[in-house]
């Protein structure tokens, strides 16, 4: 059998922003989706908000990933049939939101997208991409927001300002950030650091010069 992550034991506390560092085959995105309960541990526990969360359904899981947790994926994830503005309120709808068009365009406004709802992701870069799956993520102004190498495939101009509306957005709801990425730079923008080698936390530190935000509601993700 083979053994991804092993021995390891983490608190992230409500509000905190944490990078997950690592090599290739370290198991850092394997975290992210232990932590997302999109993997199941084969022995451990994993809990989010007070609640154990290996042994739930799958039904209640998918509640608890829609109201609880945001993600932020590398290749975007967003449906290619859909406008920016429909691919944002999707998650409202399924929500109930009850004006899920308003917000949506509120949303898009927010990451400087007010004028290119309309079009369809393919007629985007991919920085604009990526700050519409921002958009989406935040939809649901979710607790827990998990995010695997969200500037990989931009330029590092774009991979800034998704940093940046990242990093506000987050201030602004209170959001406990994971984030999984392979650049140091990146990283350097989180307040704690949590390095693994061959399924394992080498190194698990803060770092002081990064801002903080204080979080509305007590929560963890541990």
């Amino acid at each position: 059998m083979l053994t991804i992550l092993e021995g390891v034991d983490l608190r992230i506390e409500a509000g905190e922003s944490v990078a997950i560092l690592g090599p290739s085959g370290s198991g850092k995105s394997t975290l992210l989706g232990l932590i997302a309960g999109l993997d199941r541990p084969t022995s451990g526990e994993v809990w989010i908000d007070g609640e154990e969360i290996s042994g739930l359904s799958e039904d209640r899981l998918a509640l608890l990933r829609r109201h609880k947790i945001g993600f932020v994926f590398q290749s975007f994830q967003l449906l290619g049939n859909m406008t920016a503005q429909e691919n944002v309120r999707l998650p409202l709808e399924l929500l109930g939101e009850r004006r899920p068009g308003r917000r949506a365009d509120e949303l898009l406004a927010s990451v400087g997208l007010s004028e290119r709802g309309h079009h369809y992701p393919s007629q985007l870069s991919g920085g604009e991409q990526q700050r519409v799956a921002l958009a989406r993520a935040f939809a649901a102004q979710p607790p827990i927001l998990l995010a695997d190498e969200p500037t990989g495939n931009l330029d590092s101009a774009s991979g800034a300002r998704v940093l940046d509306l990242l990093a506000d957005l987050r201030r602004s709801g209170g959001s406990t950030l994971v984030l999984v990425t392979h650049d140091p730079a990146v990283a350097a923008r989180a307040q704690r650091q949590i390095h693994l080698r061959d399924g394992r936390v080498e190194l698990d530190q803060k770092v002081d010069s990064a801002p903080r935000a204080e979080p509305p509601v007590p929560r963890a993700v541990g």
